[in-house]
């Protein structure tokens, strides 16, 4: 199939999402969900931005992988990205691993979960394949990197944050000449390269990967029947394209999007506790770092049919209220209080209980007289009368996940416990 000239080169390409990964960092937030379907924000999942981007930058072919806890990110599909029709052209493939090319190998790392799904991408009839991890938080256009990756003739193009050098090191990095043509490809490297012009600062990958399908199509072939290889795009792939071929950076910040609100590109990893709870508490500042109010580039998710939020009572220490705080759909804060907290749909709290920089996953109960501060909710716990949380370290740390700068997690089988040695 030849580029069309006049068409934008997003309705000429699919965006394949890999969305197996096991999310280990986020501890039991993962215990039943892999981590691209963890809530956040409110009203969405993880992976709703990856999805997004691509269906806004005028994508309309798409492919997920997954493999680990699949059910929960699998139904949320379902439920929420099943308005692409097959009649316009659009597609939507759940790509779970189910040994699909011998009865012994699930999907054995990034590249080969494309790589066994090969004959559904050509029945696509696309020129061009974007790879995106399904589990980062960012706003981007993925047509202007097309662009570039088919201006520069590049065999392949990574997405790349520009960090400063000292944080590089905890990422892939790469060193680009002055035309931001890669000339090495460093995983996580101790002394990371600076960039052309700018020595403070790197370069580092993103997980995203434009290829066109045909020579990405021959690389998997040949990949695929390597005894040798990890089957995996940085630790294979890409060196190898870096050190045989033409590989391209392409950076964040030329296709960013922004509302005008932003003051700087957006581009979140949340897979620990700490990250994911500061992203979403980030959301309730007055200016937050990240528009998700911006209706030129929205969020689709699910959009559950819900009533609207209420607060209930009014006298002193008693009055539902919220200040600097998100409260999503079928909330109801009854006579308690919430600060710089934000609230999934469907929570309760009832009276004299308060919230203080809390992430409350849909559904949460707070019961009456609860005090809870820097914590994370996971989705249908049920807080009991009376606890406190955030004031006692080690009491906290005793019946809960605690991480080292102070954020508690908590999921109902703690509290089980908890209850169950408290009598």
């Amino acid at each position: 199939m030849q580029p069309k000239p006049n068409a934008r080169l997003s309705s000429q390409a699919m965006a394949f999402v890999l969305a197996g990964g096991r999310g280990s960092r986020l501890k039991e937030l993962t215990d039943f969900r892999a981590k691209p379907a963890v809530y956040f924000g409110g009203k969405t999942r993880i992976i709703d931005f990856a999805l997004s981007n691509a269906l806004n930058s005028g994508i309309r072919k798409m492919a997920i992988a997954t493999q680990y806890k699949a059910h929960s990110l699998i139904r949320h599909m379902q439920r929420g990205w099943g308005f692409l029709r097959a009649e316009r052209n659009e597609y939507l493939d759940i790509l779970p691993a189910s040994q699909r090319m011998d009865e012994t190998n699930w999907y054995r790392g990034t590249a080969d979960a494309i790589a066994q799904n090969i004959d559904i991408i050509d029945s696509y009839g696309i020129n061009y394949v974007v790879v995106l991890a399904g589990d980062h938080i960012y706003k981007m256009d993925y047509e202007i990197m097309l662009q570039q990756h088919v201006t520069s003739k590049a065999d392949v193009t990574i997405g790349c944050l520009t960090v400063p050098r000292e944080e590089a090191s905890a990422f892939g990095v790469m060193a680009v000449d002055a035309s931001l043509r890669i000339t090495q490809f460093l995983e996580k490297p101790k002394d990371p390269p600076g960039m052309p012009g700018d020595p403070t600062h790197a370069l580092a990958s993103m997980g995203i990967y434009v290829f066109d399908w045909k020579f990405l199509r021959a690389l998997l072939i040949e990949d695929m029947n390597n005894p040798n290889s990890t089957h995996d795009f940085g630790f294979d792939l890409i060196p190898a394209i870096v050190k045989g071929g033409k590989a391209m950076a392409h950076k964040f910040s030329d296709s960013c999007v922004t509302s005008g609100l932003e003051t700087e590109p957006y581009w979140r990893d949340v897979g620990t506790i700490d990250a994911f709870w500061q992203a979403n508490i980030d959301l309730t500042d007055f200016v937050p770092k990240l528009d998700i109010y911006d209706s030129s580039w929205p969020i689709w998710t699910y959009a559950e049919i819900v009533p609207p939020a209420k607060f209930i009572h009014d006298e002193d220490g008693r009055r539902g209220m919220a200040i600097s705080s998100l409260v999503s759909g079928d909330c109801i804060v009854s006579g308690s209080e919430v600060r710089n907290s934000l609230l999934f749909t469907g929570v309760r709290t009832h009276s004299y209980s308060s919230m203080e920089y809390v992430v409350a996953l849909p559904y949460v109960t707070v019961a009456r007289n609860a005090i809870l501060k820097n914590c994370v909710i996971d989705r249908g716990v049920n807080i009991p009368d009376g606890l406190v949380v955030g004031e006692d370290p080690e009491d906290d740390a005793k019946w809960f996940r605690r991480t080292e700068s102070g954020i508690v997690l908590i999921t109902q089988p703690m509290l089980d416990m908890r209850a169950a040695k408290l009598g």
